[in-house]
């Protein structure tokens, strides 16, 4: 099994990156959420340069941040700073869309997005819809060097529904699953194989990623101290967050909602509908997200919420819980790294360690 590190971007996470090399994690994965964290580009431009064997991602491009040229074009930029060590991770987006107040990309304009993406590597001249008009576009001049298309970039797509996930089975592309728990991520995977198979496609060619939030604790250490609020708790936040999405603008019911958490989190709808401007509520419901548990949300997050959306607990827990990732056939785990939390990735060394 691999294991990978995910960042709320800053400039200087290279920082982060190569330190996560020199533990041996195989990838560095960057949010691309404007409103809340650095430009993924400008990060993985700078952790290119500074090591040499870890992957880097995107975690995960949300397609309307940058039409597909402009994205193809800074992907392969980066690929010629770091040779074979790009991933070109991409999904129809939540935090980086909510946060402006708006819903997830249509999934067929991702799919049209990744197709003039990786028509553009192959160097072929490709037709898509600019300003109105269909116009054709190719690389004009990639035998300068100034860019790289020859090493391959792989194509990860990040599915939580049914049709994202057949799209993902269809184009052969590795599969991000956010996990919860283990229960949940082995059912999902299981659903992603179904859909792997109607594709016609070979079971052990897909590669799963399970990406999970969490935190190492001492024995007795509660699950709701300072660290387990610092590192797992902003997963916890994320059903509060979607909770008020759907209230408040009608976006789709999260798919993951727990009915035993219904108390606090209508608790905290009621909060938000009271407390938010309503012409903008997504200001104040998104800050913070998946990077910190804000004082004003802290009342609505149990001990057993964050048990519940996290992997938390002592060493001996969490490498269980992950030994079951993959022996149900997860091919990576990807720890998040809250900011400001950074010495987590020491923590998280310990447990990769555990599986060479």
């Amino acid at each position: 099994m691999q294991f990978g590190i995910a960042i709320p971007t800053a400039a200087d996470s290279w920082r982060l990156v190569r330190r996560a090399e020199e533990l041996g994690f195989s990838h560095a994965w960057f949010f691309d959420t404007q409103m809340l964290s650095a430009d993924p580009f400008v990060a993985m431009a700078v952790a290119a340069v500074k090591t040499m064997r870890i992957k880097l991602g995107t975690g995960v491009l949300i397609p309307s941040n940058r039409i597909a040229p402009v994205a193809a074009n800074a992907l392969a930029s980066l690929n010629q700073l770091a040779p074979g060590r790009i991933v070109f991770g991409v999904s129809t987006g939540f935090t980086g869309r909510r946060t402006m107040g708006l819903g997830a990309v249509k999934l067929a304009d991702m799919e049209e997005y990744i197709r003039i993406v990786r028509a553009l590597w192959r160097g072929d001249e490709v037709e898509m819809e600019l300003e109105g008009k269909r116009q054709r576009i190719r690389m004009l001049n990639p035998e300068l060097g100034l860019i790289n298309i020859d090493d391959p970039i792989p194509l990860y797509i990040a599915a939580s529904g049914p049709r994202a996930r057949g799209l993902t089975a269809r184009l052969g592309a590795a599969w991000i699953d956010n996990v919860a728990d283990v229960e949940r991520g082995v059912a999902t995977l299981e659903q992603m194989r179904g859909a792997w198979a109607a594709a016609g496609r070979s079971g052990d060619r897909l590669e799963a990623v399970a990406w999970i939030g969490g935190a190492v604790l001492e024995d007795g250490e509660p699950v709701d101290g300072p660290r387990g609020m610092a590192l797992a708790a902003p997963r916890a936040a994320m059903l509060l967050h979607r909770a008020a999405d759907t209230a408040l603008a009608g976006h789709p019911a999260p798919l993951a909602m727990r009915p035993e958490f219904a108390e606090k989190v209508e608790a905290y709808v009621a909060y938000a509908k009271r407390e938010f401007d309503p012409k903008a509520y997504y200001l104040s419901n998104h800050r913070g997200h998946l990077m910190f548990v804000r004082p004003d949300e802290r009342p609505f997050i149990t001990a057993e919420m964050i048990r519940a959306t996290s992997f938390i607990g002592t060493a001996s827990d969490l490498t269980a819980r992950i030994g079951a990732l993959a022996d149900a056939g997860f091919s990576q785990v990807v720890f998040s790294i809250p900011p400001g939390q950074e010495q987590a990735i020491e923590d998280w060394g310990r447990i990769r360690r555990a599986f060479r």
